[in-house]
């Protein structure tokens, strides 16, 4: 494979007071002033390793004193700083530009203004170094030396690179007008009074001998260097939200910027986008992340979503390995491409996962549903067939009927769900569960699965007899999840059954995924949704993801009482679906209230504490931002809230609107829908017109035969 993604493990993230630039398998993570310093996790990386370690910039063997960043592209940025003054001067009179675009490496525009009225004779200098570290490594703050490291350097040109375990990585940096040196940049500069000085710096990465080309090449306008010209098309080709509420409108503007520097682009074919799991550690394809952010920003981009299941089944297990944790059929967790990663993971893709196979089948019923390309979701059948193959077999290794996991070997993640830390499933007296674990959503997305099969049977195949076969096979499921994980003398659902097939009895946020599968009988979801609203599990700024009362409760967790605007996003689609419309909105409104707090762009996630005890949500310090799946909830409760659901296939567009007064009238244009384009008007008084709709598709308030609920259970 030739260019390639990233991705990291469990997030430790950055420092709020760094600047991120994100673009395709690139960034780089600086001080607001733009230097790159030593010993921290800043740095400049390209595809899961740091190409430049340290990057700092001098004037005249000082500092410079930062005065503003401004970054209006995810990609670009432009750092302003002051030199300090002269001797016996003041007041300074050099003002230092330094406009840095990532993407395939780093272009730096560098400038000097002379604000005075005499010229002004300036020493400018960059040190640069590289240690190649893994990404793994600088996360985690374990850099050390490792293989042979070479310099090369000549007239503008410095090169470095290291050799280790058969591979080579390495770095050019050209400046045309430097004298270099090792680890040194030099520039004599004369800037004339009122006048400007300029030089411009390209960082290159290259792997095994080979230079990456850059995305912004001197000789090309930066507008029509390739990642403007991407970002420009997205923010032209999605659908387009009027609403009366600015911070609303703010916060879905942000979602979509967000979402589009989250793209990454398959490196063997180029016009297929995928969605990258978050920045900066996450930027890569990562099955359960990438397809849940499909799914929830399908709206936004069906190509994105298509582009991702392509993607994944293209990478789909062929064969048994137990240090990848390949098996025939299995979505992976994670693509990588760091020499560190391939060494602890066994190889570059990585397969720890429990719910990216069934939500890979749920991706593919949803974009049937929309209308997506239906002869490429056809190519996919067997791939979705596959995957069935994969739960049956391997997912459900003691044949008890659900699907559960236990890592191969001591390298692999100890919980394979989304709540993936190694506390993160547990009793509600705070005993770890011991594995192998069937979790409570996984049977739910399996449940999805099944009937996401039975759709695509009907109506890509023609296959009543399969369809009806799949549809068995999800109601048998629904019947076994009824009979052991509802705990009648607790009210609520396990969150999981551990090694003895004992119910793991925590009150936790993960039922609220079995209502959004619809494996959940409909007489049990009003004890379900009140519990999910609960003073214990309800912060004021969404559900948490495990309750006060329980033992392993701590509001500054990763998963053990902390808020996830994604999986409130999950929670709220599902208390629509069974009706539940009140509490869908007070969860909806509640995230995008935390949205509001955050400036409009959501966090990974924040701490659990209520809001009653503090009128601002709590950031988690370690969350990542911008992050996929948290990105995409705005656009996803904006659904939820309208009611909305489609489905092709059947001919329906369900639109049941449940807004607040303060976003209308709220107008959708562009909307897509198979082939067609939509718009949506809900006015002052609640009322719905739509007009472009495909032929065959009407507008309906009953539920699709989708997902309508079933009766409950006699």
């Amino acid at each position: 494979m030739g260019e390639g993604w990233t991705f990291a493990g469990e997030a430790t993230g950055s420092s709020s007071d760094l600047v991120t630039l994100i673009e395709g398998s690139s960034f780089c993570l600086s001080e607001r002033g733009g230097d790159l310093v030593a010993g921290t996790p800043q740095g400049l990386f390209h595809r899961d390793t740091r190409i430049l370690s340290v990057w700092q910039l001098r004037l005249d063997d000082e500092e410079v004193d930062p005065l503003t960043v401004i970054a209006q592209e995810p990609y670009e940025a432009l750092f302003l700083g002051r030199a300090r003054p002269r001797p016996g001067r003041s007041e300074a009179t050099v003002l230092v530009e330094r406009h840095r675009f990532v993407g395939a490496g780093m272009r730096e525009d560098l400038v000097l203004r002379n604000l005075g009225n005499e010229a002004a004779a300036c020493h400018l200098t960059l040190r640069v170094e590289a240690d190649f570290a893994d990404l793994f490594e600088v996360k985690e703050g374990r850099v050390q030396p490792r293989g042979q490291y070479g310099v090369d350097y000549g007239d503008g040109v410095l090169a470095m690179t290291r050799q280790w375990h058969g591979q080579s990585r390495g770095v050019r940096v050209v400046a045309e007008d430097a004298v270099c040196s090792p680890g040194q940049l030099t520039f004599r500069a004369v800037v004339p009074p009122r006048g400007t000085w300029r030089a411009s710096v390209l960082v290159t990465p290259v792997i095994d001998g080979e230079e990456t080309p850059t995305s912004f090449p001197l000789e090309r306008p930066v507008e029509q260097a390739g990642p403007s010209v991407r970002t420009s098309a997205w923010r032209q080709s999605g659908p387009r939200v009027r609403t009366a509420d600015e911070s609303l409108s703010h916060t879905l503007g942000r979602s979509c910027q967000d979402l589009g520097a989250l793209r990454i682009f398959d490196p063997e074919r180029p016009d297929t986008p995928v969605v990258a799991a978050g920045a900066p550690w996450f930027m890569a394809l990562f099955g359960r992340d990438s397809i849940l952010t499909s799914l929830m920003a399908l709206p936004l981009d069906p190509q994105l979503a298509l582009g991702t299941a392509q993607v994944l089944a293209r990478h789909q297990g062929t064969v048994t390995d137990p240090v990848t944790e390949e098996e025939p059929g299995k979505i992976p967790h994670e693509l990588r491409f760091g020499v560190e990663a391939s060494l602890a993971l066994g190889g570059t893709v990585y397969y720890g996962t429990v719910d990216a196979t069934p939500l890979f089948v749920m991706l593919l019923g949803e974009l049937c549903r929309w209308g997506v390309s239906p002869e490429a979701v056809r190519e996919l059948l067997p791939h979705a067939d596959r995957a069935m193959a994969w739960i049956e077999k391997y997912g459900d290794r003691d044949g008890d009927g659900f699907v559960e996991y236990r890592r191969s070997t001591d390298r692999g993640l100890a919980n394979q769900g989304w709540k993936d830390s190694w506390d993160g499933v547990n009793s509600a007296d705070g005993r770890i569960a011991e594995t192998p674990i069937a979790l409570a959503e996984v049977q739910g997305y399996v449940h999805a699965a099944y009937r996401a099969r039975a759709l695509l049977a009907e109506h890509l195949e023609n296959d009543a007899a399969g369809a009806a076969r799949w549809r068995q096979r999800a109601r048998l499921l629904r019947e076994r999840f009824e009979a052991r994980f509802w705990l009648p003398d607790r009210g609520w659902y396990a969150e999981a059954l551990d090694g003895d097939k004992r119910p793991v009895d925590a009150l936790a946020s993960n039922m609220g995924h079995c209502l959004w599968t619809g494996v959940v009988d409909a007489g049990r979801a009003r004890a379900v949704a009140d519990r999910l609203l609960s003073p214990e599990m309800f912060s004021g700024w969404g559900v948490r993801t495990l309750a006060t009362t329980m033992a392993a409760y701590n509001p500054m967790s990763y998963h053990n009482g902390s808020v996830w605007p994604h999986d409130s996003g999950i929670v709220a689609a599902g208390l629509m679906r069974y009706g539940f419309t009140g509490h869908a909105r007070r969860v909806a409104e509640a995230v995008l209230d935390a949205a509001a707090a955050f400036g409009g762009r959501l966090p990974e996630l924040l701490c659990g504490f209520d809001r009653a005890e503090y009128a601002r949500p709590v950031p988690y310090p370690a969350a990542c931002s911008p992050q996929a799946w948290a990105s995409a909830t705005p656009v996803h409760l904006l659904r939820v809230l309208l009611g909305a659901e489609v489905c092709l296939p059947h001919g329906v567009l369900r639109v049941r609107p449940d807004l607040p007064d303060a976003f209308l009238p709220l107008r959708i244009t562009d909307i897509p829908l198979g082939t067609a384009r939509a718009s949506l008007t809900v006015d002052l008084g609640g009322r719905v017109e739509v007009t472009g709709l495909p032929s065959g598709l009407r507008l309906t308030d009953e539920p699709c035969p989708c997902t309508a609920v079933d009766p409950p259970a006699a």
